[in-house]
């Protein structure tokens, strides 16, 4: 995939006819829904020229380096990893500020997610402690996320009996297989991965929530409460309290006005169509897409199409 935009002229020029959309593991939702975004794109190619192909990443963080190194154009990213990666903290301290950053619309809310062995004695995150966790892979938001809600607890990983860092796609399997207790994702619902550990074997979702959970939400614009529905998944009788961030589209000021525009022309064309693609995508409403959770500037060619 390593393609991407170096300019508007000369042999390069060809390239910016060309997106590739870093997304995350196969089993998570980042890619499916960065296939519904690709189907579309491809789909009205007579109209603008376009094709759209998706990578299979580590999730956000891998995604926000990728994008720096030029490696992709475009890339599903967590509203909070976004603003770390653009102003230059967090995880991304060493690189600096990302000052090309750009935002092209934000997409579903996704919850901070804990889940559990049935016979783990597990009901809250603070339960977590001295249990097998799976902590999530280097390079994954879920991880990243994992390790400021660890700060704020004030753990570390010797606070757990075992942690573990199996990636998304390969997490339930492993509560399943009883080689930890509890995994966490930062997903949008329902999740594959979380109906796949709760039908296959016993396991149930984690409140994460208190002082401490609230302290951090009010602290972090890109935080905000979450709510997980009661009946999502199987043996799930009630409201899941956590807290979560926003599934964003982010690009860098270096791609083409005409790749931007085409690509969000169409997905607010076939906005009707897009919902129906994956159930985290039925919510979206055209209005708080182009305003929430984008803490990099808008590239100019989405602005300009929002404006209009």
């Amino acid at each position: 995939a390593g393609l991407i935009l170096i300019g508007g002229f000369g042999p390069a020029a060809a390239d910016e006819k060309q997106i590739v959309i870093g997304s995350g593991g196969t089993t998570g939702v980042y890619y499916p829904v960065a296939i519904a975004i690709c189907r579309l794109v491809n789909s009205s190619k007579s109209d603008h020229g376009l094709s759209c192909s998706v990578e299979s990443t580590s999730g956000s963080v891998d995604n926000l380096r990728r994008l720096r190194q030029g490696t992709i154009n475009f890339a599903i990213v967590q509203s909070d990893w976004q603003s770390h990666a653009f102003h230059g903290t967090g995880v991304f301290e060493g690189a600096g500020p990302h000052e090309q950053l750009r935002s092209v619309f934000s997409l579903y809310p996704e919850a901070f997610t804990v889940v559990a062995r049935a016979d783990a004695n597990i009901s809250a995150f603070q339960d977590l402690k001295g249990k097998r966790v799976n902590i999530g892979n280097a390079g994954s938001g879920q991880r990243a996320t994992m390790e400021v809600v660890m700060d704020a607890f004030g753990w570390k990983r010797f606070d757990f009996s075992q942690t573990r860092d199996f990636s998304s796609a390969h997490q339930s399997q492993a509560l399943c297989d009883d080689e930890v207790d509890a995994i966490v994702f930062v997903a949008g619902h329902p999740s594959g991965s979380i109906k796949a550990a709760t039908s296959q074997c016993r396991a149930n979702l984690v409140h994460v929530s208190g002082p401490i959970i609230d302290k951090l939400v009010a602290e972090h614009d890109y935080y905000r409460g979450a709510t997980i529905p009661a009946g999502m998944y199987r043996d799930q009788p009630e409201d899941i309290e956590t807290f979560g961030v926003g599934a964003t589209l982010v690009t860098t000021s270096d791609s083409s006005q005409a790749a931007v525009r085409g690509l969000v022309k169409t997905v607010f064309d076939k906005l009707g169509t897009f919902r129906s693609m994956h159930p985290a995508l039925a919510n979206l409403k055209a209005a708080e897409m182009s305003t929430e959770g984008l803490a990099a500037p808008l590239h100019a060619a989405a602005k300009a199409y929002y404006q209009n």
